[in-house]
């Protein structure tokens, strides 16, 4: 099969799941984390928390105030952490 064809079989599968005669293979969602919440909880600064989880402490403070969601592994990683908050230890050593 060409790119071509990859392509347009992808757009196909995706006009079909859109029109819902085909459900997606997988779909994982995460509840959107109360990351202020969190940081509370570890009695951590907002700086500690970019620090730990490799980001700036600008996203740390637009997570707080949902002007943005953290998503993908990011939002993985806080929904681990607030199961396990000695996850965070963990990352934080590192």
């Amino acid at each position: 099969m060409s790119f071509f064809d990859d392509l347009k079989t992808s757009l196909e599968e995706a006009v079909d799941i859109k029109n819902g005669l085909k459900a997606p293979a997988r779909v994982t969602h995460y509840a959107i984390a109360d990351v202020k919440a969190i940081r509370e909880q570890l009695k951590v600064s907002q700086s500690e928390m970019a620090k730990a989880l490799g980001t700036s402490v600008d996203t740390i403070k637009s997570w707080e105030t949902k002007r943005r969601n953290p998503t993908g592994l990011a939002a993985k990683v806080l929904a681990t952490i607030q199961a396990n908050p000695a996850f965070f230890r963990e990352l934080a050593s590192h």
